[in-house]
């Protein structure tokens, strides 16, 4: 199959890590400029009996690197994850040259706080606009009072990819903070942090924090069920439609 040069690069894979048997990310090479802001995504996959296999993924990388990386969790019935997880350094992809999404910083509203929630690779866009903050805020240009929150949530600490990377991050800069859990300890004896699922335990750091509707956007992304139930809690603190964000990973049955 000859794949339309105007809507697509050919890209490659240029780095592979693992962080565990089902979760991954890799560093690609576009083939070609791809514009996007933090939190948006691109649309990638593989060509295979005459078709291409495809579905969007939140970019972590910022738009300062030179190359795009990708964190992704292997589904096993799924159409491109178990093709995806194959993939070695070296190996060709083809990747639409249009990077979309809505799900970026608030910067309208007038909030100073950014509370940003999510399951496993739900990091990715977060992780995106952290690296380009840091950069930001290193040349004097990051907004002014603004901070951001982040709560990730995982079933084993072995599956909070990129948590060492935001623990430094938070470490090093006065405008985030980052909070790891996990929602099955008892198979994760060596864990000494928080545990919860992230809709449990969003209430307590909101209050904690000062997080309230008049002050705080909140951004839930990667799993629907997490997403509907951390944003019913929300909404019932008085956080309205306009100061939402969500990004769910796929359609819940």
């Amino acid at each position: 199959m000859a794949v339309p040069s105007d809507k697509f690069y050919e890209a490659e894979i240029i780095e592979r890590r693992d962080f565990s048997h089902d979760l991954w990310a890799v560093r690609i090479r576009p083939g070609g400029e791809l514009k996007f802001a933090p939190g948006q995504y691109a649309t990638f996959g593989v060509v295979e009996d005459n078709k291409v296999i495809e579905r969007p993924y939140s970019i972590v990388s910022s738009p300062y690197e030179d190359t795009l990386e990708f964190f992704f969790e292997l589904v096993p019935e799924g159409e491109l994850t178990p093709r995806l997880h194959k993939l070695k350094s070296g190996e060709r992809l083809v990747m639409r040259k249009v990077a979309k999404g809505r799900f970026t910083l608030d910067t309208q509203s007038g909030h100073k706080n950014h509370f940003l929630v999510a399951t496993v690779t739900g990091l990715a866009p977060y992780v995106s606009m952290v690296r380009t903050a840091q950069r930001d805020w290193k040349e004097g240009k990051f907004p002014a009072q603004h901070h951001l929150y982040i709560l990730q949530g995982a079933s084993r600490s072995w599956e909070l990819g990129y948590r060492e990377e935001m623990e430094g991050h938070a470490k090093e800069v006065p405008w985030l903070t980052y909070i790891p859990t996990i929602s099955r300890p008892w198979e994760d004896k060596e864990w000494k942090g928080e545990v919860g699922r992230c809709e449990d335990i969003l209430r307590k750091y909101s209050d904690q924090f000062g997080l309230a509707p008049g002050n705080t956007t909140a951004y839930l992304c990667g799993h629907p069920e997490m997403i509907e139930k951390a944003k019913g809690i929300l909404q019932r603190r008085g956080f309205l439609k306009e100061s939402l964000r969500e990004e769910q990973y796929w359609v819940q049955k």
